[in-house]
């Protein structure tokens, strides 16, 4: 009976791979983009390192295939030749005496220990016996010069730096010791070092030129960070290559000009800010004149007077930025103590956890102390108490102003940061003022370098959470 087991079971998902077979899929799924280092540093390097180590691969290949070859070859060679001389002269004098002078001369003219040990013969493995039996450049020489069964044994080579050959003769053993240099070159040493030590030389001077190069991106990068985050940057020193020096240069230009740009709109609104200010004045002068009128008709006009001159603020406040002010090492915690503070005599419920935090923050003062206010004023007008905290986090400052109110609806959290934008449709500025105090809170926070996003708060309502960098 057929209960769909069998099914299941040739449709079941195969397991994950893992290891080697995980990490090469990963690298098949990655762009050519992600498979590079991600400094330039490291890219530059790269571009040095993989031309190097070609050349080297080359030059190597080249070296053994060609250089060495010939080289032991011929080193090969020349020992087997005078081997076979030796075994020549001690097969056709074999007397004690000849033996004897065979012995000094083998040694004076060939630098080889020659020894006849009679009666003895070569057995066990290793034997050539025939030419298709030699394995090496040694043996194939040795193999065509003696034509008789031999030994050689490379066991002594490293220790006694020595080479033993054993050559069978028709009434004994011809052993004859032969120094290494007789067949080995230290040209692979000197070669291998040589290549190896002008690499890392190469390298090593390369990576000091390229640290060089770098850091003046850096020094820019960092550069145009502080300038981002309203902070005074004095002029970039171009230096470095062309092309670094270039940025620099359009870095000092866009600097003055953004700079220009500020002052001018600061002059403008300073003068408009005079201008309106001035029949405002007038405005109330005449109204406290005037004594004819009722007086709900007057306190509506002054009540009226004085929305336009605190939406006057909020428009100037806006289109300022609060782009006058420096940006000074602050005590962040004296900030918040300061802010929770004036709410609290205002009868406001606000717990404060601030403990720990780093002290000499970078930041404007007055614009921060604002956007907080703006930030604790909108949930303690929408809640009951409210839950102001701020903790470090790596290189981040957060802090979450948190309240129990109704919150705002997820799709709608990015609309309350639009200009003159807000949720409750009325214009009754004590039910949420006219729409400008959280875009200004960013625009002011953004300008430090940081953000402000909202979201869920663990006490039901709506969560706050500023971040600025240390």
């Amino acid at each position: 009976m057929d209960d769909g087991t069998n099914k299941l079971t040739d449709h079941a998902v195969p397991p994950e791979p893992r290891g080697f077979r995980a990490w090469l899929r990963r690298v098949e799924n990655l762009s050519p983009e992600e498979l590079m280092p991600p400094t330039l540093m490291a890219r530059a390097g790269l571009a040095i390192v993989v031309p190097l180590i070609l050349v080297q691969v080359i030059s190597t290949y080249i070296f053994y295939d060609n250089h060495m070859y010939i080289v032991s070859r011929r080193m090969a060679s020349g020992l087997a030749g005078d081997v076979a001389a030796v075994n020549d002269f001690v097969r056709d004098h074999p007397s004690d005496q000849d033996l004897a002078w065979i012995t000094e001369n083998a040694k004076k003219t060939m630098d080889l220990d020659v020894r006849v040990e009679k009666g003895a013969r070569l057995a066990g493995p290793g034997v050539v016996t025939r030419s298709k039996e030699a394995t090496d450049a040694l043996e194939e020489t040795l193999w065509d010069t003696l034509h008789n069964p031999f030994l050689v044994d490379m066991s002594s080579y490293r220790t006694a730096k020595q080479v033993s050959i054993f050559v069978q003769l028709p009434d004994g053993l011809l052993h004859i010791l032969a120094p290494r240099a007789r067949i080995f070159t230290s040209t692979t040493y000197v070669f291998v070092i040589w290549m190896t030590g002008s690499s890392l030389l190469l390298f090593g001077g390369a990576a000091v030129f390229l640290r060089s190069q770098v850091q003046s991106v850096r020094r820019l990068a960092q550069a145009a960070d502080e300038f981002g985050k309203g902070r005074e940057v004095p002029d970039f020193p171009p230096e470095g290559a062309f092309e670094v020096r270039q940025v620099a240069r359009a870095f000092n230009i866009m600097r003055n000009r953004i700079r220009r740009q500020l002052a001018q709109r600061m002059e403008m609104l300073a003068g408009v800010s005079h201008d309106l200010r001035t029949p405002l004045t007038r405005m109330k002068l005449q109204l406290a004149m005037m004594g004819g009128a009722a007086p709900e008709d007057i306190t509506a006009m002054r009540d009226d007077l004085g929305e336009m001159e605190r939406m006057l603020d909020a428009y100037l406040a806006f289109a300022r930025g609060e782009g006058t002010e420096d940006a000074v090492a602050s005590d962040l915690t004296g900030l918040l103590e300061t802010v929770v503070a004036r709410f609290r005599r205002e009868g406001a419920e606000i717990a404060l956890n601030a403990d720990n935090l780093p002290m000499g923050v970078k930041l404007k003062p007055l614009a921060f102390e604002r956007v907080l206010g703006n930030l604790i004023g909108n949930a303690i007008r929408h809640g009951n108490s409210v839950d102001v905290g701020a903790r470090r986090i790596a290189r981040l400052i957060e802090i979450t102003v948190d309240d129990d109110g109704p919150g705002i609806p997820a799709d709608k959290r990015e609309e309350v940061f639009r200009a003159f934008h807000r949720l409750e449709p009325s214009r009754n500025p004590r039910t949420g003022g006219i729409g400008l105090g959280l875009t200004v809170a960013r625009d002011i926070i953004r300008g430090m370098g940081g953000d402000i996003a909202l979201g869920d708060s663990p006490r039901g309502g709506l969560r706050a959470t500023v971040t600025i960098p240390i």
